[in-house]
């Protein structure tokens, strides 16, 4: 095939005409060519003999089959709606084989069907518009960026000179043929350096994000803690694979006599540090929340303790109590989005107290707020990641939130998943998610029969030690527990009135609650001192009653309550 009847229309360029005869400019741009100093030109009919010998052939000179053939990138030619073979330069030979002139593209290249340009040709000739499609591979393991440009014949070139009427003739020819002579020009760069130079450094960006997500993950609650009373289920999902994993935690924390602590929070920030600042707000608020402090007080730790860690970190967080004997979550909040509470009929509350700065920024006095948490209800807590949206402000999404946590029902678990589905939540979401979903359930029948609580309001002297012992035997014999326990029981209950007698001010109170996991015995008076557990000398005559209770006791413990005074307690596990 003659190359010279093709030509390619590439965007901002100008089309050339074919090679004229008409030499009345070329000794003075070949003189400029020259250049100063390169002596005195020769005589005209030998200038381009001389610039050949000097310079090498010019540029003008060279076909465009030469200069294709030069070239280090990959140029093929094919026509035709079958992309008929017209051409292939040296490079694309020595990549891929010679390849016969004439034949199918389909059957002759295989390395275009391995590059997915077969179709690609089809467009291009179809639509007279160039393609591009970049670092493609083929089975050899070379990548190429491959640009396809529509060509066409060049009707100046065909008819080599012939008046303006054959030229006419020609292109009306070519016009009744349909466009079947239009071809295709592949130009493919080898960019397989460039390739594998991305793929290491995706490479390395996936050992970063793996490395930051096994690191949040670990930091994480392995297996959440179950209270009695509760039923919790948390989620958390990384960003999709283009965002960074960030600082997004939960907690659940048994703070003893049936109270349970909600913590979750959001360090704002990306990759590995952000998790390792997440876990040591984490490991903070576990060691604060053991002093049974009110929730407003662990964030005030808490804010001190942001700051020197990371000055530079801006973390939230909302910490939630849960005490079955007021049947509602005391929580603060530092920054953090709204609780949500949907009740049984389907009613959504948004804890609405105001909340305080972020941790670490300092300055603010944290103060706690309420919101109930009747039987039958399920309180949701979540980051900015599962409401937050580009397009719309935040607090369309929390009104989202709040529409499909009304219709939510089932485990917390599945509610958790429905949340996350509701909120259009998926693997290639831009920020990371964490849900912690609680339910009080609300109990019926035989499991109603495993929770009660009973109290006594202790009254007068010495005297209400036994009133207090005798009031403990008849409740545990009612609920049916063994001799052992009852036994254990009491003397626990004993013990613990008689500390709050002699050590505590009115008003006093007994309270016995059973789970169906656990015995707990509580007695609150009005002074504020906490006792300690402490080694008794031998000749004291006082100071054992708290030594006895932790001996004999699974667990115990003690807390300031809030008007004022303390509570102090014991648990005891029920045998199986």
């Amino acid at each position: 095939m003659n190359f010279t009847r093709w030509s390619a229309r590439l965007p901002g360029t100008q089309r050339r005409a074919a090679a004229r005869d008409d030499h009345s400019s070329v000794p003075s741009a070949r003189a400029e060519y020259a250049g100063p100093g390169t002596g005195p030109c020769p005589p005209d009919g030998d200038t381009h003999g001389a610039l050949t010998r000097d310079r090498g052939p010019a540029l003008e000179d060279l076909s465009a089959q030469d200069i294709l053939g030069q070239l280090p990138a990959l140029v093929a030619l094919v026509y035709g709606p079958d992309h008929r073979i017209a051409y292939v330069n040296d490079a694309y030979a020595a990549a891929f084989g010679p390849r016969p002139a004439g034949a199918p593209a389909a059957e002759a290249m295989p390395e275009l069907a391995e590059l997915s340009l077969l179709p690609l040709l089809d467009q291009v000739l179809r639509s007279g518009t160039p393609r591009t499609v970049k670092s493609r591979k083929v089975r050899g393991g070379n990548s190429y960026t491959v640009t396809c440009t529509p060509v066409h014949r060049d009707s100046d070139a065909e008819t080599d000179g012939e008046g303006a009427g054959s030229n006419k003739q020609t292109k009306n020819k070519d016009k009744s043929k349909g466009g079947t002579e239009g071809g295709v020009l592949v130009y493919a760069a080898d960019v397989t350096d460039h390739a594998e130079a991305a793929e290491r450094l995706r490479a390395s960006e996936r050992r970063h994000r793996e490395t930051a997500v096994t690191l949040q993950r670990s930091l994480l609650p392995q297996e959440l803690e179950q209270p009695d009373d509760l039923r919790i289920a948390a989620t958390y999902q990384p960003g999709g694979t283009d965002a960074a994993v960030g600082g997004d935690w939960y907690d659940v924390i048994t703070l003893g006599a049936g109270r349970t602590a909600l913590v979750i929070g959001d360090v704002m920030g990306r990759g590995v540090r952000a998790a390792a600042v997440m876990g040591q707000l984490r490991t903070a608020v576990r060691a604060y929340a053991r002093l049974d402090l009110p929730p407003h007080e662990v964030l005030q730790l808490l804010d001190g303790l942001a700051a020197e860690i990371d000055a530079s970190q801006i973390a939230t967080c909302a910490y939630a109590v849960h005490d079955p004997n007021e049947g509602r979550l005391v929580y603060a909040s530092a920054g953090h989005l709204p609780i949500l509470v949907s009740h049984e009929d389907g009613t959504v509350h948004r804890a609405e107290d105001p909340t305080g700065p972020p941790l670490g920024t300092g300055g603010w006095i944290h103060t706690s707020g309420t919101i109930a948490l009747p039987p039958g209800s399920t309180a949701v807590l979540y980051t900015d990641g599962l409401v937050e949206r580009r397009s719309e402000d935040i607090d369309e999404g929390v009104a989202a939130l709040e529409r499909a946590l009304s219709g939510a029902k089932g485990s917390p678990q599945v509610v958790c998943d429905r949340l996350i589905r509701s909120l259009g939540v998926t693997a290639e979401h831009d920020d990371d998610v964490a849900v912690l979903v609680v339910q009080h359930p609300a109990r019926s029948g035989a499991d109603a029969e495993l929770f009660h609580n009973a109290s006594l309001e202790l009254l007068g002297g010495v005297e209400a030690a036994p009133r207090a012992r005798a009031f403990a035997t008849g409740v545990l014999t009612s609920w049916r527990f063994p001799v052992e326990l009852c036994d254990l029981g009491v003397l626990a209950a004993g013990e613990l009135v008689a500390n709050s007698l002699k050590h505590g001010t009115p008003p006093m109170r007994l309270g016995l609650r059973r789970t169906d996991r656990r015995l707990i015995i509580e007695v609150t008076d009005g002074d504020d001192h906490l006792p300690r557990r402490r080694r008794a000398d031998p000749a004291d005559e006082a100071g054992r009653g708290i030594s006895i209770v932790a001996t004999i006791a699974t667990s115990w413990g003690s807390r300031r309550t809030p008007g004022g005074g303390k509570a102090v307690w014991c648990e005891f596990a029920l045998p199986r």
